[in-house]
């Protein structure tokens, strides 16, 4: 009997229409329920692979053609990340240093982006809707950081002004492996 009044119960709340009042899942906005890391998961997962190199572990390689960044881990293996690149005209290679580590930073388009968007906010503060994501890591004295994104469906792609996207959840993950002085390599 419970089993019925359960499916009875079940199919009246699917047949409510969806025009009614709608639930919230607060752990969207507390943290942690499905749409917290922006929506999806990158459709290119993290993974350890085998990566011979004479870099030190905490190394960050990111290989733009390839669109993956590599963090050396030693002993011939490394943690592989999808990542959005950017797009034609905005690519550029490098050594740098993470100067910043900065959790659900804020956001000042750079005057060069606002020349050609000038459609953009001139400032955006921290959370789920700022195109930096959950974190971002700021390479050097350059307008160019490795930051989340509330755009997955980019990773993999070409498409930002010279940043490097992944999905919040793999930002996360990167942040907390890494430290402010940890080098990092663009190879183009």
């Amino acid at each position: 009997m419970r089993i019925h009044v359960g499916i009875v119960a079940a199919l009246l709340l699917a047949a409510t229409s969806h025009a009614q009042a709608q639930w919230v899942d607060s752990r969207d906005i507390m943290g942690g329920g499905p749409n917290f890391f922006g929506g999806g998961a990158s459709a290119i997962p993290r993974e350890t692979v085998y990566y011979p190199t004479h870099y030190a572990p905490g190394t960050i390689i990111i290989n733009t053609p390839e669109r993956r960044l590599y963090l050396i881990l030693g002993d011939g293996q490394a943690l592989r990340y999808g990542i959005g690149v950017g797009r034609d005209g905005f690519r550029w290679g490098g050594v740098h240093r993470i100067s910043a580590k900065k959790e659900w930073p804020s956001w000042t388009p750079p005057r060069q982006m606002l020349a050609r968007r000038p459609d953009l906010p001139r400032h955006m503060v921290g959370g789920i809707e700022n195109p930096l994501g959950a974190r971002a890591l700021y390479l050097g004295s350059t307008l160019y950081r490795i930051h989340g994104s509330n755009e997955p469906e980019t990773i993999g792609q070409a498409v930002s002004s010279g940043c490097f996207r992944m999905t919040n959840e793999d930002v996360v993950d990167l942040y907390n492996r890494v430290s402010v002085g940890a080098t990092v390599i663009v190879k183009n």
